[in-house]
């Protein structure tokens, strides 16, 4: 009876721990930027649409063209993370609006948002300098003074007998 109740309590302990351990790898999804939904650029005509009817499509863009107020981006990216493992990237769109100088948009077109990953080195950057030994670093300073300080009257241009 002993042995049945032991053994039904392990098996309760491993259902609970297969469960703990199922919902720990539950994926978090996030979102960062703005990914326009197709619909919403389809709601923008080039030739006809004005700043304002993109504002009200597609929202504030994440940034303007550094040397061109007139150039729009949305950039958004989704990630998913499952437990320990470094986030993947599951859904990426940018998206360009040019404006001329009207405001009436010229041109709308998604951009290919494929990325070039680009590894990590940890090697050193070498520099140069001296190389001290704390030692050195320690009494560097030994025989250096500060030169004495003149006089006010030296200083002012006038004569010090």
């Amino acid at each position: 009876m002993i042995f049945w109740e032991l053994r039904n309590m392990k098996t309760a302990c491993l259902i609970l721990l297969a469960s703990l351990a199922l919902t720990a790898c539950t994926p978090m999804e996030a979102t960062r930027g703005n990914i326009v939904e197709d619909y919403r650029i389809a709601e923008i005509t080039p030739g006809v649409s004005t700043r304002t009817n993109v504002l009200k499509s597609l929202g504030s863009p994440t940034t303007q063209a550094p040397f061109d107020e007139n150039v729009w981006y949305y950039i958004g990216q989704k990630t998913e993370k499952r437990g320990i493992f470094d986030p993947k990237v599951v859904d990426k769109k940018i998206v360009v609006v040019a404006f001329n100088q009207d405001g009436i948009v010229e041109d709308i077109q998604k951009v290919n948002a494929d990325q070039i990953d680009v590894p990590m080195v940890r090697r050193k950057t070498p520099t140069s300098g001296n190389e001290i030994t704390v030692m050195q670093q320690l009494i560097g300073n030994v025989g250096r003074f500060n030169t004495p300080k003149q006089s006010a009257v030296d200083t002012a241009g006038g004569r010090s007998d």
